[in-house]
């Protein structure tokens, strides 16, 4: 029998967004958004298959920033009346609907919320982090890191000082909440450039993905192309993605999310209903916004759609469930002819792809999963840990510098609208490698405003920012977050260099930036043998 491996990995990541002055903050809908439609549906699915005993192998790759978040007292509490008030009009639809071809699908909701909420609140406690870790200890899931604040690293690396501690604070908070340090790590925008496997090597980090020509225009040329692991000099495995199965999922074309049987993320309520009706459920300033509750389904190109069918959807997630194994067990087939072991497909993807912008995204995983272990006896799902457990002896090259944006280089994150920011956090980065040099071993008010001005420079960092003015989005916020927080390091910097520190301003950005507690601003320094032995 042919035989291969399926790697799936889930990316999630929302950069940080606590706003403790604004309850009514739009940009935390971010947050609650993914939680409720990505991060719930996703868990459940998985716990789903954990209870019926498929033993299914998905790796999950979990930002410290969202980490942060998802285990912060005032966010759960924000998002449990969020969820609150979408019950509340979920019911009202419900009563709204009766006798309507819509009513099943305001059913569907009303149920989806309520049992969202049993999930966040009873059954994990409002902290999803236990469920993660939950589902790695029983063996399912293979977590791994990402930089502290999703960085982009190449374009931080003309500072060394920057890029560890982007991987020291992210791998030291995820050994915090999952109790054993990360095997392998997400690179923010799959972004590489010659150097990073250096530094993942110091915190023993096995293994980071990149796109496909990454690992295809590596030097030398890798004799399995992208279906087996690569090991960089520094004997840090990478693992390439599969276009193939990529684009079966991504393309706005030719993927399944695009069928016309499924949910159209455009249509909400938010924006369609009378407006005293669904004001107690939008913005209090009266921002029309998505609520989540969506009627129709994609239909056609026009704007014209017709009622969702939650039956046929799902029938046909079933039915894209099995065309994705059905292609890749073809691939495996084909790729036995050629190579000497069994081969890999890495399949990576943005979680929030699956809930948020695909609704059927979590039940057609969840198929996919159930279907390759009862009708596909020749695809194993596999984490990149496993895999380097079963074939340990790979060919060593040189990764390509590269990143999964478009036209697969840096030009997403470093281009006319946002080309300005480079220098100032260049120079930042610069003190902050200074700051750590004169103040490892501060203590007191000092020591607070060091390890402030250390996570004002990584919020700062966020390779969020860059995208969001590239894209042309929330823009606005995107450039008022980068230079306030530049500011907020600048202002900290000049206090503790001349020995006048603003207690009150410190103790105000510990409490509205509160990120990474415990940070070690030891990863900061030129690197050495002492680098570490403190503890900031």
């Amino acid at each position: 029998m042919n035989k291969g491996n399926l790697c799936f990995v889930l990316h999630a990541h929302l950069p940080f967004v606590r706003h403790p002055e604004d309850e009514h903050f739009l940009e935390e809908r971010w947050f609650y958004e993914a939680v409720t439609e990505s991060y719930i549906p996703l868990i459940n699915a998985f716990d789903e298959l954990v209870e019926e005993g498929v033993p299914f192998r998905l790796t999950f790759s979990v930002s410290p920033t969202l980490i942060t978040m998802l285990t912060d007292g005032l966010l759960q509490e924000r998002y449990l009346r969020h969820l609150d008030k979408l019950i509340e009009l979920a019911e009202k639809e419900v009563q709204r609907t009766t006798n309507t071809v819509l009513h099943p699908v305001a059913v569907m909701y009303r149920d989806r919320f309520h049992h969202a909420r049993y999930i966040f609140a009873q059954k994990y406690g409002c902290n999803l982090i236990n469920a993660l870790r939950r589902l790695q200890d029983l063996g399912r899931l293979e977590v791994i890191t990402c930089a502290a604040t999703h960085g982009f690293l190449p374009l931080l690396m003309t500072q060394p000082g920057a890029v560890r501690a982007q991987i020291g604070v992210a791998v030291e908070l995820y050994t915090k909440h999952f109790g054993r340090p990360p095997v392998g790590i997400w690179l923010p925008e799959c972004a590489y450039t010659h150097g990073t496997d250096e530094i993942l090597k110091e915190f023993d980090i096995k293994y980071f993905f990149t796109d496909t020509h990454g690992v295809l225009f590596a030097s030398h040329r890798p004799k399995y192309g992208v279906f087996a692991p690569v090991f960089c000099p520094t004997g840090v495995a990478v693992f390439g993605r599969d276009l193939e199965s990529s684009r079966q999922v991504w393309s706005s074309n030719e993927g399944y999310p695009g069928d016309f049987d499924y949910r159209e993320y455009y249509r909400d309520i938010g924006h369609e209903l009378d407006y005293d009706y669904i004001s107690p459920y939008i913005h209090p300033d009266g921002l029309r916004l998505n609520t989540g509750i969506k009627y129709c389904r994609i239909t056609g190109k026009s704007y014209d759609k017709e009622p969702y069918h939650v039956d046929y959807a799902r029938s046909k997630a079933q039915d894209h469930a099995g065309n994705f194994l059905f292609n890749r067990e073809h691939q495996f087939q084909h790729l036995n002819s050629l190579m000497d072991r069994e081969p890999i497909i890495v399949a990576p993807y943005d979680a929030e792809l699956f809930g948020h912008w695909w609704f059927e995204g979590p039940y057609w995983l969840q198929n996919v999963l159930r279907k390759a272990h009862y009708d596909f006896p020749g695809i194993d799902t596999i984490t990149p840990g496993d895999y380097l457990k079963k074939y340990p002896c790979n060919q060593v090259v040189r990764p390509c510098p590269s990143t999964w944006g478009n036209k697969g280089y840096n030009e997403v994150w470093l281009c006319r609208e946002n080309d300005w920011v480079y220098r100032h956090l260049h120079i930042a980065a610069t003190r902050m490698v200074e700051l750590a040099g004169e103040h490892a071993y501060a203590d007191g008010l000092k020591e607070r405003a060091v390890k402030q001005a250390a996570r004002e420079l990584l919020l700062a960092q966020s390779s969020d920012w860059a995208f969001i003015m590239h894209t042309g989005t929330m823009v606005d916020y995107a450039i008022r977050r980068t230079k306030q927080h530049m500011q907020n390091f600048l202002r900290l910097y000049e206090q503790i260099k001349t020995n006048s520190i603003d207690e009150s301003f410190v103790g105000d950005l510990e409490y509205r930036n509160n990120i990474f507690p415990d940070i070690n601003i030891n990863h900061f320094k030129d690197k050495n043998p002492e680098a570490y032995s403190a503890t900031g």
